[in-house]
């Protein structure tokens, strides 16, 4: 069977790149560092040593019950084929696309160790360039996200909303829970361009739109960002948009701004002005995590030699609607034609490609 030799192959990828006997050292080692005197006398230290030998051996383990079903499977085929047992090899490629789908998601999953990428995370969406353009162009990507969130599982929320002056949205800021949802939706970060004609054009000419996306990890409390409430700009006001019948009731919204880097970070999705600004703080220190890695990269890249474009226009996918369709990723070359799927939330193949080149 073709697809059971395929499924070997992947298997032993994914072994020469976990590189098992290593990881089961790396246990050991974590073991013998908690069982010695003193491990818990720092208790934040001694949470995430615990916190990575778990991590580790989730994934040994995962890799030893997939390498048992590929080797299960690979018996019951040399059976079925003795006995010339057709019903039964039908059964086994149904088993065998299952394994594949299993298989695929725990590759996946090797790929997102990064420090944040099991956490939560807050996604926003900017209108750019493009005027009322942009800010439709806002709204469709807010519906295309929503939608691949909605097949994932995943739970969201609507913490700020900014509705356009004449349709779409200025912006929109959703908290996102669910399993490694800032490892999967970490790579959407980034300037998303728009070529079609405009609805909003009387003469029926095409424009060009941007939209900016940004990710963020949620995290309680992080010592390496600390901030001075000094520096802090603290305004209410009433909500706008879609939340319910307190809406425009009480001035319960929140808009915290960072003086110093200009970052705002905003919430009302609560009736509480206290819960809002504790949302609005949740953000804000992601945030500016966020400008901390950031800036680390950019003083890396100047001692590496590095000349990086980041300017406004230097998108990192473009959607063109017209005079053809398609949507292309810059920076993996993956290119789709059925752009109605991509608008709808059909974005694996987008997600995946950029989470295998990184």
């Amino acid at each position: 069977m073709e697809n059971l030799q395929e499924l070997r192959n992947k298997l032993e990828e994914i072994s020469d790149y976990l590189d098992v006997e290593k990881l089961q050292e790396e246990i050991e080692g974590l073991k013998r560092e908690m069982s010695a005197p003193g491990f818990w006398d720092n208790p934040e230290s001694a949470k995430e040593t615990s916190k990575l030998a778990t991590r580790k051996e989730e994934k040994v383990e995962k890799f030893q019950g997939l390498s048992e079903e590929v080797e299960d499977l690979e018996v019951l085929h040399e059976l079925a084929e003795e006995e010339e047992n057709e019903a039964e090899l039908a059964r086994l490629e149904d088993k065998v696309e299952k394994v594949r789908a299993e298989l695929d998601d725990f590759e996946l999953e090797l790929f997102m160790d990064g420090k944040f990428d099991e956490n939560d995370c807050y996604l926003s969406i900017n209108a750019g360039a493009g005027g009322t353009d942009a800010q439709d162009w806002a709204e469709m990507l807010l519906r295309m996200y929503t939608r691949w969130l909605e097949k994932k599982g995943f739970v969201y929320d609507s913490l700020g909303f900014s509705k356009g002056e004449e349709a779409g949205i200025k912006s929109v800021t959703l908290s996102v829970e669910g399993d490694r949802a800032y490892g999967y939706l970490k790579g959407e970060a980034g300037v998303h361009r728009l070529v079609r004609i405009s609805p909003f054009d009387s003469a029926g000419r095409r424009h060009t739109s941007f939209a900016s996306i940004s990710v963020t990890p949620e995290f309680e409390e992080d010592t390496e960002v600390e901030i001075d409430q000094n520096d802090l700009r603290i305004d209410t006001y009433r909500s706008s948009g879609a939340g319910g019948q307190h809406v425009n009731v009480t001035d319960s919204a929140v808009r915290i701004t960072h003086e110093p880097t200009g970052i705002v970070a905003t919430c009302q999705n609560e009736r509480s002005q206290h819960k809002n600004r504790e949302t609005a703080m949740k953000i804000l220190r992601s945030r500016l995590y966020q400008l901390k890695l950031e800036k680390r990269a950019e003083k890396l890249d100047e001692i590496q030699g590095e000349l990086k474009d980041i300017e406004w226009g230097s998108q990192i996918r473009s959607y063109v609607l017209h005079p053809y369709q398609k949507i292309k990723d810059h920076r993996t070359d993956v290119e789709v034609g059925n752009t109605d799927a991509v608008l709808d939330g059909e974005l694996d193949q987008f997600i995946h490609a950029y989470l295998k080149t990184t």
